[in-house]
Parts: C-alpha cells; sequence; structure tokens
C-alpha cells in the first residue's frame, strides 16, 4: 500500500536542517512512501537541493509562512498562527492528501491543533500519547497514555488498550499483549479506577476483543514479555522522563569510566562490543517517534531535539501505522466492544498541558 506523509519540516529545536536529510533517507528506504514537505520556502531551498529533494519525483514541497516555536503558547498555535507549517501538515491529512503527519513542535500546541482540526474517533473521549520503551528482552514496550491525560477515568484506560492493539498490531505484533499499570497483579490491588478497568479490560478479553494479560508492575514495563502497558497520563510521564533521565546517565558514567585512568580504559575497550550493544538498545532516539492515537488522523510527535537519525525514526513509525491503517483497526475494535464505553467530559485542549517536549 502506497503512503503519503505530510512533514512539519520547521518543528523542533533544528527544524530542516535535521528533519530533510531525515526525509530523504526514509525516501531511499521505502520506494512506495510519498512525502509532502510543508515549511517556509525559503528556510528549506538550501536543504532541498543539497538532499537531492527539490525536484525528488516523490517529494513535493508545501508553503506555510509561519512557524509555531518550542515557546509559542496553545492560543497562539490554535487562533493567531493559521498558516504555521505545524496546522498545514495536519490539514493535508484532515482533507486526504496525506495518511499522517510528523512534526518535532511544541507538544501542546500540536496536540490541540491536531484536536481541533481533525477531532477524536466516535468512542473515543481523549486522545493519548503512545511511544515504544526499550526492554530487557532486546525488543520494546508500547506504553500510553505519556502525558495527554493526567486524570482518567476506567473507560479512557479501556480505550487506550483498543488505541495501543491497533498501534502494535501495525508494527507486526499479531494479537499484542496489554497490562494495566498497577501497584501489584492482583486484581484486587490499586484505586478504585483502577479495579474498575481492570474489569473492563477482562470483559473485553472474555469477549474476544483484546489480548488482556492482567495487572503488570512498573519493572514489567523494562523486562519484556508485555507489548502494551496502560496508565494515566501523570504516570506514565514520569516512566518516561525517568527512562530517558537513566539512559543519560549511564552514558555519561560509562564516559567518566573510560576517561578516568588507564586500567579502566583498557577495560573498556576490552568491553566496548557490549557497551556499545547496550548504549544503542537504550538509545531514545531510536525509539523516537510518539503518536497521538484516537484522532480522526494519524498524527507522530517527534522529539524537539531529536537529529535526522531520531526524526527519521518518528518517520518510519508513521509510515507503519499509515501502512497498518491504525485509525480503521482503532475504529474496527471499538464498534466490537459491549457495552460501548463512555467517559466523561473532557476539557478543551488549552486548558491541559502535556509533558513532552
Amino acid at each position: 500500500m502506497n503512503a503519503c506523509l505530510a512533514v512539519d519540516v520547521m518543528g523542533g529545536d533544528h527544524g530542516p536542517v535535521e528533519t530533510l536529510p531525515a526525509c530523504r533517507a526514509l525516501l531511499d528506504r521505502h520506494p512506495q512512501v510519498k512525502l509532502m514537505l510543508v515549511g517556509q520556502p525559503e528556510a528549506m531551498r538550501e536543504g532541498l537541493r543539497a538532499h537531492g529533494l527539490a525536484e525528488h519525483p516523490r517529494a513535493s514541497v508545501v508553503a506555510a509562512s509561519e512557524v509555531v516555536t518550542m515557546d509559542d503558547a496553545v492560543d497562539v498555535a490554535l487562533r493567531r498562527k493559521k498558516d504555521s507549517s505545524m496546522r498545514r501538515a495536519i490539514e493535508l491529512v484532515k482533507d486526504g492528501s496525506a495518511q499522517a503527519c510528523v512534526s518535532s513542535g511544541n507538544t501542546g500546541a500540536l496536540m490541540a491543533v491536531a484536536r481541533y482540526l481533525l477531532k477524536t474517533l466516535p468512542g473515543i473521549d481523549r486522545p493519548a500519547i503512545a511511544t515504544y520503551l526499550p526492554n530487557a528482552a532486546g525488543e520494546s514496550t508500547l506504553m500510553l497514555d505519556l502525558g495527554a491525560n493526567v486524570d482518567c477515568e476506567a473507560a479512557h484506560l479501556l480505550q487506550f488498550a483498543v488505541m495501543g492493539t491497533a498501534f502494535a498490531a501495525a508494527g507486526g505484533r499479531a494479537h499484542p499483549r496489554v497490562g494495566l499499570l498497577n501497584v501489584g497483579e492482583e486484581a484486587i490491588k490499586g484505586s478504585e479506577m483502577i479495579k474498575q478497568a481492570g474489569e473492563l479490560l477482562r470483559q473485553a478479553h472474555a469477549e474476544g476483543r483484546l489480548n488482556f494479560v492482567g495487572n503488570v508492575e512498573g519493572d514489567d514495563i523494562f523486562r519484556g514479555g508485555i507489548d502494551i502497558v496502560v496508565c494515566d497520563g501523570f504516570v506514565g510521564n514520569v516512566a518516561l522522563k525517568t527512562t530517558e533521565g537513566v539512559a543519560r546517565m549511564l552514558t555519561g558514567m560509562m564516559r567518566e569510566e573510560f576517561m578516568r585512568n588507564l586500567g579502566t580504559r583498557l577495560l573498556a575497550l576490552a568491553v566496548r562490543p557490549l557497551l556499545m550493544r547496550f548504549r544503542r538498545r537504550v538509545d531514545p532516539q531510536r525509539y523516537n517517534g510518539a503518536a497521538l492515537l484516537g484522532l480522526r488522523g494519524l498524527v507522530f510527535k517527534s522529539h524537539g531535539a531529536a537529529d535526522a537519525f531520531g526524526f527519521e525514526q518518528a518517520l518510519e513509525r508513521a509510515y507503519e501505522a499509515a501502512q497498518g491503517q491504525v485509525v480503521q483497526e482503532i475504529e474496527r475494535i471499538l464498534a466490537t466492544l459491549h457495552p460501548q464505553p463512555v467517559a466523561a467530559a473532557t476539557p478543551p485542549p488549552s486548558a491541559r498541558a502535556s509533558g513532552l517536549h
């Protein structure tokens, strides 16, 4: 299946310097993908020429006169910058020109603009942020929500499980195993909301709608054996930031030990292959690309500081999701759930903050 991605070339800390080489790398790897490169033509001109994108048969440029900065308030992105590269990219998804949008821009603005333009799917009350985290099995664990919804009801967690199942399946995981993050594995543990969510998930499992394996604890996220971990956005964002912090700390410790003395350097050289494999496994850039699930279109958030390699991973995830028709799969699973989940009213996007950068 062919897929077209709308790319906010201007977003993030680096803009075209990192996004354009990533776009070229994706085009080289996937002969079926098409890209719509959205941004300020003058700012992109040199990069387009340098990376052979100006005349590329599967790349087109969509002009946008404005850029949503990392410091812009949500209201600025929604109401003032109506010709921003971020908004134009999302509009291309809305009108069907592209199957997914990828941006490194301001997360709060991206969520607000995407929700305003695309709206949520029927049966989904709140979109969720989902991404993969590395685990000890050498694979990865999908976790959601990661910061879009700090206060959740049981029905929201069921919706997150549905969205995660569709997303993981698009990445090649048949019958992905869903775990509910809790303070213990026993069904009687946790808050009333978590207990109610567990009941909804067990019912969906009994009906064959989800592959729910029960409650999981924090260490299960990184142990492996679980494909999807569902939680509220407060807990998920703490877990995400902790993972990134530990990865940076361990990388720094290895560098310091290597430089400390000759004996340590000789030892480090001996175990260098092992250390490099470990570093690659926990490198956040490899897992870059968070999906904003639950909308009537696919939107992906790259880390604002991502380099070309990291942004390419976000593009790759968006391409997989478009190929796997994630939105349609979410709709299909929701339609089979009985009873249909009914969630509480949600405040407007501008009233909620997101913890991703």
